[in-house]
């Protein structure tokens, strides 16, 4: 009879070929009665083909015997030797014999082996007793080959629960849940009653879907079968109930056991853990030990484990002395799970205690030190411990991989990196994901980017964590146009989670798409995933990057106030030298009780830099540690020099760099680089450039500011000498590049750029805008005096690409429409041009290069002596209204965030 209308009427997984066979039965032609009863099987063995007169005796003459007797002590070669002159001699195997020796075969693991014992049964039988039947299935179930162990259970002519066992197991192990739950429905439905070893099996396999209602079904079944008192199927009950997330009815069924033995405390205990309850599980741990009950090793992982998830470091070390009286502290999983609890701390010397106690350790004890070292931010340690781990003849997991990988990527270590992928391809572990990603990521931050792409192509089945990986990697190597378009083929099949988005975001402030930043923020609020993480102040980053202030408010007021988002916003107002503005918006972050950290005062030095405002920026500087409790760091000190430098201090610049308590880094000698090539001091700027090339002689921006500064003290000779040496280096400047967004569309322009479709149009408007300059008295395009110096950057770079930008935005948008353009070079301005600007040029769009003259002309700019430096690796924003004749011009500089920023930085010009 049937116990569930849910009950299947079709067999397991029909297609399944039995591969140690040449003739293979079809298993559709295996059919049950559906009126088969259980006292319908005979209880007598039915007549055999493999007969053989039975011996009691092992040490008699009969063959079948001596194969038993071999079998019995282990002996399985010779058994098999002896089977096979058994089989030329045409002596039949009896079941005994039989049975021994897939038992044995079961024991020893021997699949080859196993496979010929059933080779030889099968040609010698159609059909299996009953024994030898329950013999082979637990035998093929044991090497994980149900699909073996189902043309056996066909076989057999007769079977009982211990059979429906076996097979129901056999498939629930291999992962095969909804066919072991089939076979255990068509048990019932062929009138076998579950015993109690039946119901574990089944409720494991409920548990490891989940399926919840098919769980609830077959606790009908305890109940209707009357086994729900007994302990070894409540406690399955239990962890069914738990593994679909029930806690409630797991408890309730807890609670009402009569006995509760060790099973059923850690059931319920690590179900607490598991859905994230911890604290009711260390109370369930507590209760455990009140009853008298003695924690197990599974236990103590446990309980260590939601040490870990509650982050109660003091709760974490009660446990490990617990631990330690109870002389658990030997067992390698007890250890591991300290290390890895202790890690999560941020306790890692105590880590490292645990992990050098250990008299015998595994991979996991490794990969646990050596993940925790990476966690903490000590990659130097983690590739150390690996070697250590290689050393000692220790194979990595997929885990150690990840962790070492992540470590390389960390120190830039490539060559190592490498060596990982090719053991990773070696020994298959490239076909773990967590490796792949890894990576992926481990070449991305390397600069090996087409080695990236090229793990990610060969990942089959891609996860968020890969496209995350590959997105985030394309915009680290500036190739954020792609990142775009791998982000659009990640939303056709997966959602982006929110580390996506942030990803995606920093690629859409690095070149200015606004338009496609808008489309994020506008995904991220529909899915409910704009107030996740990192995310708000990532739009909020966005705004601020691509110039809109406006909309960087409305976001800042809409989300959660914390210190980066206050430090993002006072970015902005530094990058625009709105010095003032960052002042009143740093003493309202400090009113608004937000404790500022050391980030917090790099822009806000830097405001008070581009402002020239010495006092306020040296007294923030003075008061940082004392008042604020914030050590002063290398960036800090950079800032401070800037500061001095721009103000044309650059005595007390020097003498600040000589009485620092720290050795001054490249940052710091580029920042005074920069203010001599502002101030045109030759014989300072000369000695920090000699600083710098001590230690660095790859950078191009250093040589670049030298440059610079010989070239606008007219020593054309020295400028030649650094070309020289740039050349000898093998230094390539990076070509300028400019971007414009037109119609929610993101144009891309190269210095020296005659391949777009529309470059004879744009010539041709830039051709009458230079006719005009030239009536008008002005010069033709070109930079400064540099102009003179062979193949100077000047002379290739000086504003190609923007000025193509800009007249593209002009040509494909109508009059009155704001153009904003995005630049990864810097930009020149010429001075010293007429003063006097006839008013048929306020008609047209003045070059970028001659925006300076233009201000001056205008008597706009304020001051004749304040120059524009060089600006790398930054943005432009460029808003022109033709109409309004207001131009605007800002020149923001990453300076507040890398320490590299003060090779070539950027004066603030506002028209």
């Amino acid at each position: 009879m049937a116990f569930s209308a849910k009950t299947p009427r079709t067999l397991i997984n029909p297609a399944l070929r039995n591969p140690l066979r040449t003739k293979i039965r079809n298993p559709k032609s295996l059919y049950f009665s559906k009126i088969r009863k259980p006292h319908q099987i005979s209880s007598t063995q039915p007549r055999q083909q493999l007969s053989f007169p039975d011996t009691n005796s092992l040490h008699s003459n009969n063959p079948n015997s001596h194969v038993h007797f071999l079998c019995i002590n282990g002996k399985l070669q010779e058994a098999l030797k002896y089977l096979d002159s058994m089989q030329e001699l045409q002596i039949p195997l009896d079941e005994d014999a039989a049975i021994a020796m897939v038992r044995l075969c079961e024991w020893k693991r021997a699949f080859d082996e196993g496979s010929k014992v059933y080779l030889f049964i099968s040609n010698s039988s159609n059909s299996l007793s009953l024994r030898l039947g329950n013999a082979l299935l637990s035998m093929f179930v044991r090497f994980g080959k149900p699909g073996d162990a189902w043309y056996v259970f066909g076989k057999m002519l007769e079977r009982d629960v211990f059979s429906w066992n076996v097979l129901i197991s056999g498939y629930a192990k291999k992962g095969f849940f909804d066919e072991a739950l089939s076979l255990y429905h068509r048990m019932l439905w062929v009138g076998f009653k579950p015993d109690v070893y039946t119901f574990p099996c089944v409720l494991r396999t409920c548990g490891a879907v989940p399926n919840l209602e098919r769980g609830k079904e077959v606790h009908v079944h305890v109940i209707r079968f009357g086994f729900e008192a007994d302990v070894d199927v409540v406690n399955a009950l239990i962890t069914m109930y738990v593994k679909c997330g029930d806690l409630p009815r797991a408890r309730l069924l807890f609670d009402k056991m009569s006995r509760r033995d060790r099973i059923s405390w850690n059931a319920i205990i690590s179900g607490y853990f598991e859905n994230e309850e911890c604290l009711e599980g260390i109370m369930l741990f507590f209760k455990m030990r009140e009853h008298w009950f003695d924690p197990d090793l599974m236990t103590m992982t446990s309980v260590i484990s939601a040490c870990e998830s509650l982050g109660d470091e003091r709760l974490g070390r009660e446990i490990h002395g617990y631990v330690v009286v109870t002389g658990m502290s030997a067992d390698v999983s007890v250890c591991n799970s300290l290390i890895q609890m202790y890690s999560s701390f941020g306790c890692w010397e105590t880590a490292e205690k645990v992990f050098d106690r250990m008299e015998w350790r595994d991979v996991v004890s490794w990969t646990a030190m050596i993940s925790g070292y990476e966690n903490n931010e000590l990659p130097d340690k983690a590739v150390d411990t690996y070697r250590m781990m290689e050393e000692q003849g220790f194979m990595p997991d997929e885990v150690t991989l990840a962790s070492v990988l992540s470590a390389c990527a960390c120190l830039g270590k490539l060559d190592m990196g490498i060596k990982l992928h090719e053991l990773a391809k070696k020994t298959g572990l490239i076909s773990y994901i967590i490796v792949a990603n890894a990576l992926i990521d481990m070449y991305s931050k390397c600069k090996c980017i087409d080695k990236a792409l090229e793990v990610f192509h060969n990942i089959p089945d891609k996860d968020v964590i890969s496209w995350t990986a590959i997105i985030l990697g394309l915009r680290l190597n500036n190739r954020c146009f792609e990142a775009l378009i791998f982000f659009r083929q990640m939303k056709v099949s997966l959602k982006p989670n929110s580390v996506t988005l942030v990803s995606i975001l920093s690629a859409c402030a690095r070149i200015g798409g606004l338009m496609c930043g808008k489309e994020i923020h506008a995904y991220a609020l529909r899915t409910g995933m704009a107030l996740d993480g990192f995310l708000p102040n990532a739009i909020l980053d966005m705004y601020v990057r691509c110039g809109r202030m406006g909309a960087a408010w409305n976001q800042f007021n809409l989300q959660k106030k914390d210190v980066s988002a206050w430090n993002i916003l006072l970015t902005g107002y530094a990058q625009r030298g709105q010095g003032k503005l960052a002042v009143e918006f740093f003493n309202r972050m400090i009113k608004s009780n937000v404790s500022p950290d050391e980030i917090t005062f790099i822009p806000l030095l830097c405001a008070c830099s581009k402002s020239e405002m010495v006092t306020e920026g040296l007294r923030y500087f003075n008061s940082m540690e004392l008042k604020y409790g914030v050590t002063p760091n290398l960036k800090h000190y950079a800032c401070v020099v800037d500061l001095l430098g721009r103000a044309g201090q650059l005595e007390e610049a020097y003498e600040f760099i000589q009485e620092m308590p720290i050795k001054p880094d490249l940052a710091i000698w580029g920042a005074l680089l920069n203010a001599c090539r502002i101030h045109r001091h030759v014989e300072l700027g000369e000695f920090a450039a000699q600083r710098i090339f001590e230690s660095d002689t790859r950078s191009v921006g250093y040589y670049v500011l030298l440059c610079n500064l010989y070239a606008n003290s007219g020593k054309w000779d020295e400028v030649a000498k650094v070309r020289k040496m740039m050349k000898d280096n093998g230094l390539i400047i990076d070509p300028g590049c400019s971007w414009v967004e037109v119609k929610g569309k993101i144009h891309a322009f190269l210095s020296g750029d005659d391949f777009h479709p529309q470059i004879n149009e744009i010539n041709a408007l830039l051709e009458g805008i230079y006719e005009k300059m030239r009536v008008a008295g002005l010069d033709g395009p070109k930079c400064d005096s540099m102009d003179e110096v062979e193949i100077s950057k000047a002379e290739i770079f000086c504003g190609h690409s923007e000025r193509l930008a800009v007249a593209f935005g002009l040509i494909n948008t109508v009059p009155g429409t704001p153009i904003w353009v995005t630049k990864n070079l810097y930009m020149c301005q010429r001075e010293g041009l007429t003063n006097k600007i006839p008013k048929e040029i306020e008609k047209l769009l003045t070059p970028m290069e001659n925006v300076c003259s233009y201000a001056k002309a205008l008597g706009l700019w304020p001051s004749a002596q304040r120059t524009s430096a060089d600006s790398v690796g930054v943005f432009l924003n460029l808003w022109i209204s033709r109409r309004d004749r207001f131009l605007a011009f800002e020149f923001p500089t990453s300076a507040c965030d890398s320490s590299l920023a003060w090779t070539l930085n950027a004066d603030r010009l506002v028209i």
